[in-house]
């Protein structure tokens, strides 16, 4: 059997190139809509669609009592995808594709590292090291190389 993180790893992998796969097919949507906002509607539109289905074929059910119970920033969610999808549906015409999604992968990572560092959201502590920023450093080295090169 193939080791679990190794599976994670992939799978995450192929998530990202789903993301890589969204932005230039919001931006061709864009054209025909007339907006980045009106293009990142459709595409929550469809999602939502497909989250109501894997929903009913997972026959997942939400537990209402204990998600009343969380802090409000964990309503928010959603409104950071909202960003994200509106950027790089607007973001492609004008950069390009590689150069959006290195830039966009430069600021989570960025973030990631205050995150983690922070522990926030209850996720794990991971100190901020040089290694860590070294790693981070070599991504926005990728942003000026993809566009520069």
């Amino acid at each position: 059997m193939m080791n679990p993180a190794l599976i994670s790893m992939i799978a995450i992998v192929l998530a990202g190139g789903a993301t890589a796969l969204q932005a230039p097919t919001n931006a061709k949507l864009m054209t025909a809509v007339g907006s980045p906002v009106n293009a990142a509607f459709i595409s929550f539109a469809v999602g939502t669609a497909a989250l109501g289905l894997l929903a009913l074929m997972f026959q997942s059910r939400p537990d209402w009592a204990a998600a009343r119970g969380l802090p409000w920033y964990a309503w928010i969610g959603g409104l950071y995808g909202v960003i994200f999808v509106v950027a790089a549906t607007w973001g492609v015409p004008r950069l390009g594709v590689a150069l959006t999604i290195t830039l966009m992968v430069a600021g989570q990572l960025l973030i990631s590292l205050i995150l983690d560092h922070l522990g926030a959201f209850g996720a794990p502590r991971q100190p901020i090291n040089w290694g860590r920023i070294g790693g981070v450093a070599l991504v926005i080295a990728g942003v000026v190389m993809v566009r520069r090169f």
